[in-house]
Order: structure tokens, then C-alpha cells, then sequence
């Protein structure tokens, strides 16, 4: 007998590896993970760099298995809302149209980068007739009007909330990344039906601890006799960056504290500005670090930081909190209580919290921590670590996720 066809999964995202982005790193453990399932997995993805849209990527490649079709014009960099917004909808009808005529269609995955992008799915949908899963990375129509900088009543506003709308109406299988995520589903949106609530994992392929002895990232830049506390990853809208540049000016008086800010996004014009204005000798600016090299960044830290606006409740999750926890190291809040990350602190006593609000706070409860005995600081990091390994680990939540994906799709 002729071997079964194996069913096909479209994947759609427009970031993907090798860009750095983290959604495009979880999408690709879950890809690898089908693949191993015995599915074909095909992603559309761009040809270019998320953030630097001069980075250039293979056209078509085979990774891990995973078959990868980048896209042209589907990504023109950062610097302006309008070439984001162009990128996204360029992006968006390539892939609307190439998927109507994929061969053996079985499903589609599709998470929110870019926000319209459910807005192909539902058009493949419409004509092939395949389940749709939703994997809610983040809320950023909602993100946008809570920050201000959005108008509920706007066009563009009213547009995106629908595609959101329908998308997830029309999905056999939604994922919200915490449990405030799944109730603005609910009252926002109208769902509570196929809602499945899971964290993203950690990269732990690239996350395993590195002691201070050991670790050439704190030679390199000078950190061996200093206590660092690190901010790495993404600096969006919904991350307060100037109550720790505040707190920084006044922890100049501690010459062994170092603030480590390593990443990008909108904020980090505010970490270069004041670099540039200030020159201060407490706080270090570094770009993206490659995934080979994260368990070498990550573990130069003996704190890391993590910060969230008030109205990012829901909206979006903040995923640097598990790259902290997998190297063994405790967390300073910046952000609301309750929250997903004020949670996790309450359950594994990994960490603390402050008001995202209040620098002298920061600088007080800062200045505290840089004084705590070094088995405390050991405890709390081992604890975290622990949460990982036991109940949050790649594995396991890989594994759930990707069940959600399959299930109640035929062969």
C-alpha cells in the first residue's frame, strides 16, 4: 500500500528564525514539534529582518525539518509606524494569496505578529475549508488604546479589533498566554469557548546556567566585580524603562551596581538618550544577543528586570521573565499586582515587586537587594529554576501547546 499523505500545516508568521524576535523562536519549537508528529509544516514568513530590514534571509530553506517559504516586501524595519504598518499588509495578502493554493491543506497556525495576520488565515479558511489555531501572543490593538496611543473609535482601531474578533470566533483552538489574557478575550471579545490557557516555554536548548566564574560575557564587558541588574529583551510600549534609568541616577553613589540593558524596541531610544546625555558610568547598552550566546548573557545577570505598564494586564505577557528563571536567577518586578509575573513571584518566592511608577522606590529596593547575601540571592535562583524544570518547562508546555494544534484535525 502506497504511504499515507501526511497532513500539511501552514504556519504563518512574519518573523521566524534566524531573526532573534522570541515569537519567531516559539513558533519554530512548535513547528519542529509537529514535524516530529509526522505532519508536513510549511511557514510563510518575511525575507527580512523584523527590526533591521536589512538583514536578508534565505528565500527558501529547510530547518529542522520545518519548510520555509520567505516572503518579499513583507517587512520594512521599524523606524516608522507607516513602513511597519506597510510591511504587515504586503505581507498579510502574499500570504492570503499563496495560501488558497497550497496542496493538502490540513490546518493553519497563525499567531498575532503581524495583527492582521488572522485576517489571512480566515481568508484560506473561507476557500479550503481547513481549522484555524490561534496562538494570542499578545493583544496590541488593546496594548495601544490602553497606552493612549490609540483611539477605541478609530478606523484603523475598529478594523484590527474585528480581524481579532473574527479570528478568534472562527478558531477551533485559541491559546492566551495567562489567565488575564483569556478574561480581556472574554469581555473584550466575546469568547470563552476553545480558550486554552498556557505560558510560552523557555529557550532552554540555549538557557542553562553559567556561574559568574565561569562566564566570559561578564569578562568581555567588564562586569566581574559588579552586581548586575539586567534588563534583556524587548523594550515596547508597554515596558516602563525611565523609573530604572531614575533609579540609576540614584544608585551612582554604588560604584559596584551595574544596570544591563540588552535588546530593542521603541524604548531603547530612551536608554541611548540618556547614555548620550548623561554618560553614566552605572547603566550599559548592548543590542541583541544571538541565541547560542543567551545562556552566557542571561546568566551575567544577579538580578533580572522586568517591567509592565498597568494597562498591559491582558494585553500582552512578558515572556523575559522564563529566560531569567531557567539560568537560576530571582526577578524585580516593575508592574501591577495582580499580574502573571506577581503570581509566579507569590508561588515559587523567586523574586520581588515595585511600582512601575515610583524610581525611588526602585532605587531603595534596589540598593537593598545589591546588599542580601549571596545564598539568598542563590535560593531564590534556584527556586526559579526549579518552577522550570518542574512545571514549566519546554517539554511540557511545547507538548500542550502542540496537542491543541492537532487536535480535531483529519489526516
Amino acid at each position: 500500500m502506497p504511504a499515507k499523505t501526511p497532513p500539511t500545516l501552514l504556519l504563518i508568521s512574519q518573523v521566524y528564525p534566524p531573526d532573534p524576535t522570541s515569537v519567531g523562536q516559539h513558533m519554530h519549537d512548535a513547528a519542529v514539534e509537529i514535524v516530529n508528529r509526522g505532519w508536513r509544516v510549511i511557514v510563510y514568513t518575511s525575507a527580512r529582518g523584523y527590526t533591521d530590514s536589512s538583514q536578508k534571509y534565505l528565500r527558501r530553506e529547510t530547518r529542522d525539518g520545518v519548510e520555509i517559504r520567505r516572503l518579499p516586501l513583507s517587512s520594512f524595519g521599524k523606524s516608522t509606524l507607516a513602513l511597519r504598518l506597510l510591511g504587515q499588509i504586503l505581507f498579510v495578502a502574499q500570504v492570503a494569496l499563496r495560501g488558497m493554493f497550497l496542496p493538502k491543506l490540513s490546518a493553519i497556525l497563525v499567531s498575532t505578529s503581524p495583527p492582521m495576520a488572522g485576517a489571512a488565515a480566515l481568508w484560506i479558511r473561507f476557500f479550503r475549508r481547513v481549522p484555524v489555531k490561534f496562538w494570542v501572543m499578545d493583544l496590541s490593538v488593546d496594548q495601544m488604546i490602553e497606552a493612549g496611543l490609540a483611539k477605541p473609535n478609530a478606523i484603523t482601531t475598529r478594523l484590527l479589533r474585528g480581524v481579532y474578533r473574527r479570528t478568534l470566533q472562527k478558531s477551533q483552538g485559541i491559546v492566551a498566554l495567562d489567565r488575564f489574557m483569556e478574561e480581556r478575550i472574554a469581555k473584550t471579545y466575546g469568547v470563552d469557548k476553545n480558550v486554552y490557557v498556557m505560558p510560552p516555554w523557555p529557550h532552554e536548548d540555549h538557557v542553562d546556567p553559567v556561574s559568574h566564574a565561569e562566564n566570559p560575557f561578564r569578562t568581555q564587558h567588564e562586569l566581574t566585580d559588579k552586581f548586575v541588574f539586567m534588563y534583556s529583551g524587548n523594550m515596547g510600549i508597554g515596558h516602563p524603562i525611565d523609573v530604572l534609568l531614575q533609579a540609576a541616577r540614584q544608585l551612582e553613589d554604588m560604584p559596584n551596581v551595574m544596570l544591563l540593558f540588552i535588546g530593542g524596541g521603541v524604548r531603547r531610544a530612551e536608554v541611548e538618550r540618556e547614555i548620550a546625555e548623561r554618560k553614566p558610568k552605572n547603566v550599559m547598552l548592548l543590542p541583541y544577543q544571538p541565541i547560542d550566546q543567551l545562556r552566557y548573557s542571561l546568566s551575567a545577570a544577579d538580578v533580572h528586570l522586568v517591567t509592565m505598564e498597568d494597562g498591559g494586564i491582558g494585553c500582552f505577557h512578558p515572556c523575559k521573565v522564563y529566560g531569567a528563571m531557567a539560568v537560576g536567577r530571582p526577578v524585580l518586578f516593575a508592574g501591577p499586582d495582580p499580574s502573571h509575573v506577581t503570581d509566579l513571584i507569590e508561588r515559587y518566592m523567586m523574586g520581588w515587586r515595585i511600582s512601575p511608577h515610583d524610581p525611588a522606590q526602585a532605587a531603595q529596593e534596589m540598593r537593598r537587594i545589591a546588599g542580601l547575601p549571596t545564598a539568598e540571592l542563590q535560593a531564590m535562583g534556584e527556586r526559579a529554576r526549579a518552577a522550570i524544570t518542574q512545571a514549566l518547562s519546554k517539554t511540557q508546555l511545547c507538548n500542550r501547546f502542540c496537542d491543541v494544534v492537532v487536535s480535531g484535525v483529519g489526516g
